[in-house]
């Protein structure tokens, strides 16, 4: 049978988990079968795309009918067969343009963030009506997708988890990094993601100034959407006198090397859907902590493969401490996550998951 072509669609201009799983599905389905990419144009995705086969157009709130024709002429153009899509922001003009295209492509949409509300109404049911196959990135979502979209309109769910890849590393650049934050002799506790309240950098912070310990320092990796929260976060910092224990590193695309620099990373998120940071952290044979709801319950043992706190600064404090005082579990834990990482959120494994259910519609 003659493999499907695909259009990956996402008109986000963030670079987060959910940008980057559309990045990596285009990177993986083109080496499979003829796959296209549309994305916003001068968005951080637009900038990581450096082929002729991605294509863009900007996204209309107001006339979601303008996007919708010019991405359905590509659809035609291109003789698109599947279209995927990862944003919820995109789901009506992704469904206009199947509309509006003669070639009717099948709809799949990968489901990255919870759903909080019910979608029964008129306009919701037409919109997943005409969705072929939902993609969910864990059993929370699958059961949120069950309890949300009415049976009448919601279509097949298949739950496929996220993967990651063994990391290549520069140890080089690691001894370099290290020289640069001044960590040698330190236990460096790291979170990485976009610097925002929901992403919880306030409770790590608050959490080392409780420790007092001179040896334990918090690298916060990544950029601030919003500067209003980062200037919180370094006014905190600030007030606590912990000015020499916490650093920020701004966005790297060095993302494995820093992370190779922790002897702990921390995943606060109040409720994360899967929890991406969490898997590549294990899979760089860094122990992890992280929030106990939501995806990380998928991911983690407590205990056996990292640990699990309540979101509290006391107990992530207590954690921290844990593992600071007990370096043998602290590898131990960091070396069963590792192989839980590569044995069950396998990269190739996963994307071919999901390839295998997008060719299947």
């Amino acid at each position: 049978m003659k493999n499907k072509k695909i259009l990956e669609f996402c008109l986000s201009r963030s670079l987060g988990g959910l940008e980057l799983s559309a990045l990596n599905c285009y990177n993986y389905f083109k080496n499979k079968t003829e796959c296209k990419i549309i994305v916003e144009p001068n968005s951080k995705l637009d900038q990581n795309i450096v082929e002729e086969n991605r294509f863009t157009v900007k996204k209309n709130k107001f006339f979601p009918f303008i996007t919708a024709i010019k991405v359905a002429q590509y659809i035609d153009k291109e003789n698109i067969d599947i279209l995927h899509f990862h944003w919820i922001k995109d789901i009506l003009t992704v469904v206009l343009a199947k509309l509006f295209s003669k070639k009717k492509p099948k709809i799949i949409y990968s489901r990255h963030m919870n759903i909080t509300r019910f979608k029964n109404d008129i306009y919701h049911r037409w919109l997943y009506k005409n969705v072929n196959i939902l993609h969910a990135v864990s059993k929370q979502v699958k059961e949120q997708l069950e309890k949300y979209i009415p049976s009448s309109a919601r279509p097949p769910i298949e739950l496929v988890y996220l993967g990651t890849k063994e990391s290549s590393i520069d140890e080089n650049k690691i001894e370099t990094l290290k020289s640069k934050y001044n960590l040698e002799n330190t236990f460096v506790v790291g979170m990485i993601g976009r610097i925002e309240d929901e992403k919880g950098q306030h409770i790590l912070i608050e959490a080392i100034s409780k420790l007092n310990n001179p040896n334990v320092k918090a690298l916060i990796i990544g950029s601030a959407p919003r500067e209003e929260y980062m200037k919180k976060l370094k006014e905190m910092v600030k007030s606590l006198n912990i000015e020499d224990k916490v650093i920020f590193t701004g966005f790297t695309k060095e993302v494995n090397e820093h992370m190779r620099l922790c002897d702990a990373s921390v995943l606060a998120t109040k409720k994360e859907t899967f929890g991406l940071v969490v898997i590549e952290s294990m899979r760089n044979k860094v122990c992890t902590i992280a929030t106990n709801n939501g995806g990380p319950l998928e991911i983690i043992d407590d205990n056996i493969n990292g640990l699990l706190f309540d979101r509290t600064p006391q107990d992530l404090a207590s954690k921290i401490e844990y593992l600071y005082n007990n370096p043998y579990i602290k590898n131990s834990l960091a070396s069963s996550g590792y192989e839980k990482a590569k044995r069950e959120f396998d990269y190739e494994t996963q994307m071919q998951k999901l390839y295998d259910a997008i060719q299947s519609i």
